[in-house]
């Protein structure tokens, strides 16, 4: 091979390989009361653990919702959204941009209340994008302790150990059929008590009691997605509850699941990252008065 050549191609490797680490956070605007639906401040924590713990990441935060100028996402390996969702979700009005990009076969991650979006149009690019989505009427959000045992051979469980925590893990998400090409990362069989509440578009029912209460079924609350067109997409329906970030398994499975969107190396105990303290973890939250 000619030095000129050869040259070329290694530089062209390095330049795939270095892009393929770009991963945008857009954080929405942080809503709830403090210690909350932290979005900035959980993904602060996040974008940092991330160029910390996977060599050549490039992790960027975009915050108080969509980017004023959507180029910073056009040469991103995967986006990471942790924002407010329901029926003014901040990709509402960018869902033909977030499609060309998740058919270009960029990973696409979506963090708690930005998974619920409105049935039909949007429901089906989410399922499409990641899997699955929260659709009212049908899935629940109740606050709940969920113990995590088994994991399933992927790269997105690689050193997560049984842990179990409390938060606002909502469930019986409406999925692609079949399940087709999704693998649950993270699935426990909630407690009768998600479901003592009446029926509600968040609360509880017949179809979800049935689920749970009669069948005895587990319920995926993190699960990742092989796209047809080679891109990948995650849903994790837990963090609230921004204290939960100092956990190093809930912590670990996020940031392996972005790495693996962002189709980068993961580690075989999975990306490392410092157990933040209290004080850190309080720094990042919302200042109140």
């Amino acid at each position: 091979m000619k030095p000129i050549l050869k040259i070329t191609l290694i530089l062209a490797f390095l330049s795939t390989n270095l892009l393929a680490q770009k991963i945008v956070f857009i954080a929405g605007p942080d809503s709830h009361g403090k210690g909350e639906h932290e979005h900035h401040g959980g993904s602060t924590l996040l974008v940092k653990a991330m160029n910390e713990g996977l060599p050549g990441a490039n992790a960027v935060l975009v915050q108080n919702g969509w980017p004023k100028d959507s180029t910073i996402l056009n040469d991103a390996a995967a986006i990471v959204i942790y924002a407010d969702g329901g029926g003014d979700h901040l990709l509402m009005p960018h869902l033909a941009e977030i499609d060309r990009l998740t058919k270009k076969g960029v990973g696409l991650v979506m963090l708690h209340f930005s998974l619920e979006a409105p049935e039909g149009k949007v429901g089906n690019h989410f399922k499409d994008w990641i899997g699955g989505y929260f659709e009212i009427n049908w899935s629940v959000n109740p606050v709940w302790e969920a113990a995590f045992s088994s994991f399933p051979d992927h790269p997105i469980a690689s050193g997560v150990k049984p842990f179990s925590i409390q938060d606002e893990w909502y469930y019986h998400m409406r999925f692609a059929d079949n399940m087709k090409n999704i693998t649950p990362i993270l699935q426990a069989l909630p407690p009768e008590s998600t479901l003592k509440g009446k029926d509600g578009t968040h609360s509880n029912n017949p179809a979800v009691r049935e689920a749970v209460l009669t069948k005895k079924q587990l319920q995926p609350v993190a699960w990742a997605l092989e796209r047809p067109d080679g891109g990948r997409g995650f849903g994790f329906s837990g963090g609230h509850m921004h204290k939960n970030w100092g956990n190093d398994n809930f912590r670990k499975v996020v940031l392996n699941a972005i790495a693996w969107t962002a189709k980068a190396q993961i580690p075989k105990e999975g990306i490392p990252s410092t157990t933040p303290t209290e004080a850190e973890l309080n720094a990042l939250t919302k200042k109140v008065e």
